[in-house]
């Protein structure tokens, strides 16, 4: 069976000692070792650029160089040292030991002058190349991770556990904020200094929960970068543990989030806009409604009254002259009754005459009144005293005017309800007014699939004045539809 093979530079001056290494190596069972042999650390050096060696055992004592001028003869520009290195030690002290594991070398052996170190050299070489197998296969993870990482469009960051907000690794995409990471890197507080002003508190607070618990985070803030332009971020960062639970390090990502910001304050004005908009149409169709039902009053009003009296005066005569009155003018009086009787009706519905001469409250008590009379339901109105002490300026009071006559128009057509209450009063966050009936119950997962315009408008009156509308219902108990309507957006007081 062939035996795996590993190639070995050995650099040593000492014919007997590189003998003694060749026999100690050609007698192991398990590798079949091909020694390349070196006597000073010039040819040694050659020897590795030429023959790439598996590994280098180096003698610490050369006519031409010591070991650690061969470590640093090896090392590339960065200092590292490609090819493992096992550094045969004579009697040297273990501090040159220590400076030469520092330099760079793998491993040592010392040399006993008994040559007990060869039997040990073939095990130990084998451990070293295993080490630089499992060294290699990090530096590979680390490479493709760190290809992977600095591809995607995030900044991403290895924070330490021990220091919250110090960084020991920032990805290049630190270059969206105008820094380079080595500067993000040496920027002592950079990251902070760098926060928007606003954000600061809250990004600090953050990060000390962070490190107080241990659990995620998860922090949308704003970054000024170099130019002074302003970015939107979303930090997101884990704690890294080892087998025993005890935190390694901190690993983040910097997702650029701003260009979402700005479609949402976008979209925000845009809706704001738009509620704008549906609220000024709603104070001219108010207006409108005013209008019309004034000019139905002052005009039609005025001429069904006229005629209504002018055949009253025709009745009145034919009765005092001893003549029945004709039929027809019986029948045009009580047609002309009727129409009068429409008129107001009609006058009521676009805009009852109560809501702007006595108020809101005296008009809730008076539709729940009208209800009443119109329909089998029972309909009861409380006014709290500390509600009804406070002034609502005309538009507020229409508001909420039109909120209750929608509900109760939805209850006499949808709830089959015997009983149905109004009841306004004020609670901490200010004005309350709740309708409640024991009818069927409204189902809320309809209510989302049906998009009621009904209920959208009453929501959006509400959320023009800063107030909230709540719709729950229960099937077979009933529903219940609460308004809130802050105090400190009221005009007047108490």
């Amino acid at each position: 069976m062939t035996k795996p093979q590993i190639r070995a530079l050995l650099v040593d001056d000492d014919l007997v000692d590189r003998i003694a290494c060749r026999r100690a190596l050609a007698a192991d069972d398990t590798y079949d070792f091909v020694l390349i042999e070196a006597e000073t650390g010039g040819e040694g050096l050659r020897l590795v650029a030429e023959h790439k060696p598996d590994c280098v055992l180096l003698d610490y004592h050369l006519p031409d160089q010591t070991g650690l001028e061969f470590l640093a003869a090896l090392a590339n520009d960065a200092g590292e040292i490609a090819v493992p290195v096992m550094v045969l030690t004579g009697g040297d002290s273990a501090a040159v030991a220590a400076e030469l594991m520092r330099r760079g070398a793998r491993d040592y052996l010392g040399k006993d002058s008994d040559q007990l170190y060869l039997s040990q050299l073939p095990a130990a070489i084998q451990r070293m190349l295993h080490a630089q197998q499992v060294l290699d296969a990090k530096h590979q993870a680390e490479a493709k991770f760190r290809t992977l990482v600095e591809q995607i469009q995030a900044i991403t960051y290895v924070a330490s556990a021990d220091e919250p907000g110090r960084l020991q690794y920032v990805s290049p995409q630190i270059a969206t904020l105008g820094f380079s990471a080595d500067e993000w890197l040496a920027g002592d507080g950079l990251h902070d200094a760098r926060v928007h002003p606003d954000d600061r508190e809250r990004v600090r607070a953050a990060i000390a929960a962070r490190a107080a618990s241990g659990g995620p985070t998860r922090v949308e803030y704003r970054l000024v970068a170099r130019n002074g332009d302003v970015l939107w971020f979303r930090d997101e960062a884990q704690a890294v543990l080892d087998e025993n639970g005890r935190r390694l390090f901190v690993q983040g990502i910097l997702v650029d989030i701003t260009q979402s910001k700005l479609n949402e304050d976008a979209l925000r004005q845009s809706r704001e806009a738009l509620r704008s908009l549906a609220a000024h149409q709603e104070t001219i169709k108010e207006n409108e409604r005013k209008r019309i039902a004034q000019e139905i009053h002052d005009e039609l009003g005025s001429l069904l009254t006229g005629i209504k009296a002018h055949v009253s005066v025709s009745i009145e005569r034919a009765t005092r002259a001893g003549q029945p009155p004709d039929a027809l003018l019986i029948d045009a009086a009580r047609l002309a009754d009727d129409a009068i009787g429409a008129v107001r009706r009609v006058i009521t519905d676009l805009r009852p005459s109560v809501l702007d001469q006595l108020g809101v409250w005296e008009a809730l008590a008076w539709y729940a009144n009208q209800i009443e009379m119109r329909a089998d339901l029972v309909c009861e109105c409380a006014i709290d005293d500390d509600a009804s002490a406070l002034h609502l300026d005309p538009d507020r009071s229409t508001m909420l005017f039109r909120i209750v006559q929608e509900t109760l128009t939805n209850v006499l057509r949808h709830a089959e309800a015997s009983h149905v209450s109004i009841h306004a009063g004020r609670d901490a966050r200010g004005l309350v007014v709740e309708v409640r009936d024991d009818g069927k119950g409204i189902e809320l997962k309809d209510d989302s699939k049906r998009q009621s315009w009904g209920i959208l408008g009453m929501r959006e009156r509400a959320r023009h004045f800063g107030g909230e509308l709540s719709i729950t219902g229960q099937p077979g108990v009933g529903t219940t539809v609460v308004l809130h309507l802050p105090l400190e957006r009221e005009s007047g007081g108490s």
